[in-house]
């Protein structure tokens, strides 16, 4: 099971939850298997064609997925997954 950390705007698709567990062996499986266990957020993370939204960024340990191989990026359960909505605004 891989840990994923949720940002403060998903939660209330994870009932709350910070970090989460889900199976996965890459990025595009684990956010389908997010979706089965808590359902609503795969449209929070990807568009209509499926593909990761250009504000989300997602992290495997410290490295963003898209300098990895995107949404193909393998993750173990020893990986930390971050979720990371790109912030908007200031001067």
């Amino acid at each position: 099971m891989t840990t994923v950390r949720i940002p403060s705007p998903l939660r209330r698709y994870t009932n709350g939850q910070a970090k989460v567990t889900v199976p996965a062996g890459d990025i595009s499986t684990l956010i389908d298997n997010l979706e089965a266990a808590y359902p609503g957020l795969k449209g929070r993370l990807c568009d209509e064609s499926g593909q990761i939204k250009r504000f989300i960024n997602i992290f495997v340990n410290e490295n963003e997925i898209r300098t990895l191989q995107g949404e193909a990026s393998a993750v173990t359960d020893a990986d930390e997954v971050s979720i990371v909505p790109a912030m908007a605004g200031g001067h």
